[in-house]
């Protein structure tokens, strides 16, 4: 009954949304000059009420152009790969020269690939990106089967081979362990289209190491305790009707929760800055939240899954992780180079976690190895903000480029 009851509530406050939309709207227009104060205090808490909602669609991720050079260049976004749980999207510009072509293994942690809408942005500057543009799982039919962790492996190498050879890879947080066991099978296989690179960032690699309040709380509970408490099944009213997911609305819940103080913080200061009209100061916080609160379903298989295999019991660290029933070993991996970032204030992935990947990949010869702590930034900064873009991002590109 979980899904049906955020449901029931959230349609039990679109009446009132929408009641404080119109008085915002009559309060804007209708009040007299002389008490431009109080209309603007008004405004702005009618304007917080109606922003009282998750929405479950993706957010566009807003790119219309990117500067290349020293010139704008147009971007254009076109479905590469369309697939029932994720479409493979591409950042199309014109460009003289070709760039390194890469590809963005996005989180499938409760919100859209949009999240990583500036990190997108940034590495268009000097890349030819491609990311991966997973669905709702609300959103897909029962009759399009399971997806877990393997058939994410499967979506991952598909998103590859359709690219072509010679792509680098950049995971950004859950998917690390997913795209360095894809790169490990393709590898073994001798795959001719085997990324050149991959850059793993702020990912569960080994959970063991340094363990955060994240990864207690998947050790604290059993499976079935997830299974029973924070899955729930799809309502009726949408295409994914019958299907068990772990719903975004938990996952966003519970992220609030890790930084309630923040978050109440942040909204205080946005209805200051609407009250006293500085409507750019309320835009950057009111464009943060309208991504963050664009929640999106994961499959119960790949939840459970990633609970089991990923937190609880490291299999990839412990050497036990298989793929369609074979052993998956990153030693096998002996010609896609490594980069591995991590946040040296990460609460999420914290240090070791993903530069664990290193050991791991033991064959791989020093030069083709390469490790960058930032040690001022937490989780989100590793990909997006002042110190991706300034710090960051220059390691990840000189990287890309020194395997070209």
């Amino acid at each position: 009954m979980l899904y049906q009851a955020y449901q029931f509530q959230d349609d039990l406050l679109a009446p009132l949304r929408e009641v404080a939309k119109n008085s915002k709207a009559a309060v804007e227009q209708q009040l007299l000059p002389s008490v431009e104060a109080l209309r603007q205090h008004m405004a702005a808490g009618f304007e917080m009420v109606t922003r009282f909602q998750l929405t479950h669609a993706r957010p566009e991720f807003g790119i219309s152009k990117v500067r290349v050079g020293n010139r704008d260049v147009p971007v254009t976004e076109e479905v590469a790969l369309r697939l029932p749980f994720g479409n493979l999207l591409h950042f199309r510009k014109d460009v003289d020269t070709p760039q390194p072509k890469v590809l963005v293994i996005a989180p499938l942690s409760g919100h859209f690939a949009t999240l990583l809408g500036k990190t997108c942005e940034t590495l268009l500057r000097d890349h030819d990106v491609y990311v991966t543009d997973w669905t709702n799982a609300r959103d897909v039919s029962l009759d399009d089967g399971r997806f877990g962790v393997d058939e994410h492996i499967d979506y991952i190498i598909r998103f590859v081979e359709s690219i072509g050879p010679d792509t680098h890879i950049l995971a950004v947080c859950q998917p690390c362990v997913q795209a360095l066991a894809a790169v490990a099978v393709m590898s073994e296989d001798k795959h001719p289209g085997a990324p050149r690179s991959m850059t793993l960032m702020a990912g569960p690699i080994d959970t063991r190491e340094s363990p955060t309040s994240v990864n207690k709380l998947a050790m604290d509970k059993p499976l079935s305790w997830f299974k029973a408490n924070v899955t729930a099944r799809v309502p009726s009213r949408y295409k994914g009707r019958g299907r068990r997911v772990y719903p975004g609305f938990v996952q966003l819940f519970s992220f609030v929760a890790m930084n309630s103080d923040r978050h109440r913080q942040q909204h205080q200061k946005l209805y200051e800055h609407l009250a006293n009209g500085e409507i750019a100061e309320a835009q950057k916080i009111k464009t943060f939240y309208d991504e963050y609160f664009a929640v999106l379903d994961l499959t119960e298989e790949f939840y459970l899954e990633t609970i089991d295999r990923v937190f609880q019991r490291a299999d990839l660290a412990t050497g036990d992780f298989t793929y369609r029933g074979r052993k998956v070993d990153p030693g096998k991996i002996l010609k896609t180079a490594l980069l591995t970032v991590e946040g040296g204030r990460d609460d999420i992935c914290a240090l070791g976690q993903t530069s664990a990947a290193h050991d791991l990949c033991h064959s791989l010869r020093p030069h083709l190895k390469r490790h960058h702590l930032q040690a001022n930034v937490g989780h989100y900064g590793t990909f997006n903000g002042k110190r991706w873009e300034r710090e960051i991002y220059p390691v990840v590109r000189n990287f890309i480029l020194s395997m070209e």
